[in-house]
Order: structure tokens, then C-alpha cells, then sequence
């Protein structure tokens, strides 16, 4: 049940029932709905702003000797300068990433919310993902028509799991580097050098992957084209809700609370705020894509 006092970025939550009927109460108005919290929303800024940071310091130090690596350098204060902002970025996206493993653990365990890891709200791929898989291809052939997405599509899930896995590879292999003398207590000597060539190359693919195929999912597909805000306004349309998770958006019908998620417009300055942040963001991403892929290449 949405609590009346609750305040999503300044817009003030009208009482609502919590069944389906609600959200049918004015069916001339525009209805929005709750998509995200606002600490999933804050997460998500803290999780791109230090990407982004990770992945403008990691590449120039990986791609040092191209002109605009060393450019890049100099107008930020040097190497010394990039590694310690790499480093100040690493330890912040650790720290976000064991509150998000302790986050579902508490959830799971203590709060009993077994839907975390199986079932329509969880990020688990299950056998549905792969029947919308194969229905999107046939959508793509003209063979079927467009499948029907619960909360998480498949390609949603394989950005989490893409996201998670890299944060395991790629934050030991740097800490164990910037520990070395402590790691190499008990790694042998080949070890610590295989480290650095799975820390570079593992990174390469993730900014290549966030910058290419998570951009086109989130922002430049068709439907999304040129900026999806819901992940900086936690909320979506009801026209946006019904083409693009129809599955989820039946279902809570059908249970009788689709007025729980029920809100608010997002408010304009927040609308325009998050796509200066959203544009500038992608825009980053694709220079430094362009920049990378050209440099791996030549070497």
C-alpha cells in the first residue's frame, strides 16, 4: 500500500486504493506509475558516475601511449593523478556492490522474500526469458508477434548478470594488483601477471559492452529513442508500462494492485535534468568507445 505522505522527487502522492479500480478512477487523465525506488535510482547514479570514471582513468592508463591517453592525462594532472581517481572510484563501487549483496541477503533471510529469486520480480533468468527470446526473434522475422515482457525483460537480466560477473572479475584482479605485495603471500609469480592481462581485457569488454549494447537497450532502441528517463524519475507512463512490460502490467491488474504503484507526474525540472545527465552520459561513453576500440585495433 503506497503510503500518502511518500515524496518522489518533490511531487506529492495522492492516497490511492490499492487495488485496479484506482488506477481506472480518472481514465481521461495521463497515469504514471512507480518503476523504481529511490535508492535503486541512487545506486544507479552512483553505479554509472563511477563506471564512467573507471572506465575514462582504466582505458587511458591500459592505451597510454595513444595522443589522446596522454592528453586526457595531462589535462587531469597526470598518471599519478588518473590512478588515484581509478582507485577512489573502485573503492566507492565495491562499497555499492556489498550493500547490494548484503541488501538481498537481508531481504531473502530475514525478510523472507523468496520472489527475489525466483518468480515475475526477480532478476533470475527463467524459462520464460528464453520463450521471449525465442518470441522476440520470430517478432524480428515477422514469423509471431511482439512477446509479452514481465518487470525484468531477458535483456535487462543479462545486463544485471554481465554487470555482477564483471564486478567479481574485475574488482579482484585490481585489488590484487594494488595489493600485490600481499597477494603475491600466496599467488605464484605467473599468477599476479595473468592478473593484469584479465584486469585490462575484462575491462575493455565491459566499457565496450555498457557503451554499445546496454546504451542501444536503455536509450536507443526505437521505443527508447533518444533518452529513457525512468531510471533518473523512477517512474513510466501508463502508456510506456503497457507496450513495454504488458505481462506485469496485466498481472497486478488481474491481483487487484496496480493503484499501489500509482503516482505522480514527474516534474519537468526533473524531466530536464535527467536528460542532460542521460545525453551527457552516453555521449561520454561513445567518445571513449570510439577512442578505445580504435587504439585496441591499432595495437
Amino acid at each position: 500500500m503506497t503510503d500518502p505522505s511518500i515524496r518522489i522527487e518533490g511531487t506529492q502522492l495522492e492516497p490511492q486504493a490499492s487495488s485496479g479500480g484506482a488506477a481506472e478512477a480518472h481514465p481521461e487523465a495521463e497515469r504514471y506509475y512507480v518503476r523504481f525506488t529511490p535508492i535503486q535510482r541512487w545506486m544507479h547514479v552512483i553505479m554509472f558516475s563511477t563506471f564512467l570514471g573507471l572506465a575514462m582513468t582504466g582505458l587511458t592508463i591500459l592505451f597510454s601511449s595513444n595522443a589522446w591517453a596522454q592528453h586526457f592525462a595531462l589535462a587531469i594532472g597526470g598518471f599519478g593523478a588518473i590512478l588515484f581517481i581509478h582507485k577512489f572510484c573502485a573503492v566507492i563501487l565495491t562499497l555499492e556492490f556489498l550493500y547490494h549483496i548484503a541488501n538481498i541477503a537481508f531481504r531473502v533471510v530475514v525478510k523472507k522474500e523468496k520472489g527475489l529469486l525466483w518468480g515475475p520480480d526477480s532478476m533470475v533468468p527463467n524459462l520464460k526469458d528464453l520463450k521471449d527470446i525465442v518470441g522476440n526473434f520470430r517478432w524480428f522475422l515477422g514469423l509471431g508477434s511482439k512477446p509479452r515482457l514481465e518487470r525484468y525483460a531477458y535483456w535487462e537480466k543479462f545486463d544485471y548478470w554481465a554487470v555482477f560477473w564483471g564486478m567479481i572479475i574485475i574488482g579482484f584482479s585490481g585489488y590484487v594488483m594494488w595489493f600485490g605485495p600481499f597477494f603475491g603471500r600466496f599467488l605464484p609469480g605467473w599468477a599476479l601477471n595473468a592478473v593484469q592481462i584479465v584486469h585490462g581485457e575484462e575491462a575493455m569488454l565491459a566499457a565496450t559492452f555498457i557503451f554499445s549494447i546496454h546504451f542501444i537497450n536503455g536509450h536507443l532502441r526505437p521505443d527508447n529513442f533518444p533518452m529513457d528517463t525512468t531510471i533518473f524519475t523512477g517512474v513510466q507512463s501508463e502508456e510506456e508500462f503497457q507496450q513495454r512490460h504488458a505481462e506485469e502490467y496485466q498481472r497486478l491488474r488481474a491481483e487487484g494492485r496496480l493503484g499501489e504503484k500509482l503516482t505522480c507526474k514527474p516534474e519537468r525540472s526533473l524531466l530536464k535534468v535527467s536528460k542532460v545527465i542521460g545525453f551527457t552520459v552516453v555521449a561520454a561513453g561513445l567518445v571513449l568507445l570510439i577512442l578505445s576500440v580504435s587504439a585496441y585495433i591499432r595495437e
